[in-house]
């Protein structure tokens, strides 16, 4: 309840009117349609419906109450565009980049350690952070990486 507090939605008529026209036509992405509903439901300003709770919104829309309080959080704090698109992952660092590409691939190419008939993910992924090459890895990210350079070991 205390987020309910800190971040309220209060629509102006143009905005509720935009995404009541949005969720009219149905063309709309369905996370955006999915922002929609929340900031509808959520508006407490004066044209608004009766005020909902966080959970009633979330079991409304069959969503997860954390949803609804991000959109809330994010209506109020980036303003009505932002609130309505997906959070931009521009800043996404790469954990495996072309150096460290070359290191996994010469180490799956070579002969396994003692004790083993073959690599496995997971040992790659230890041995590339034991041989300080990435501070931190795991098995998932080994895969792709070996996915993407169509390297066939068997």
């Amino acid at each position: 309840m205390a987020n309910e507090a800190k971040y309220v939605v209060e629509l102006t008529s143009e905005e509720g009117s935009l995404i009541k026209r949005m969720l009219s036509k149905g063309k709309a992405a369905a996370y955006k349609q999915r922002h929609g509903r929340i900031l509808l439901l959520a508006d407490q300003g004066p044209h608004g419906g009766k005020k909902m709770s966080d959970s009633a919104i979330a079991q409304a829309l069959a969503c997860g109450q954390a949803t609804v309080e991000r959109i809330r959080k994010r209506f109020v704090v980036e303003g009505f565009e932002l609130a309505l698109s997906r959070k931009n992952r521009t800043n996404y660092q790469r954990k495996i980049d072309g150096k460290a590409e070359a290191h996994l691939i010469a180490l799956a190419c070579s002969k396994a350690p003692d004790g083993y008939d073959c690599w496995t993910l997971r040992l790659l992924a230890d041995k590339l952070v034991e041989l300080k090459i990435v501070d931190s890895c795991g098995k998932d990210t080994v895969h792709r990486t070996l996915k993407k350079t169509n390297l066939s070991l068997g």
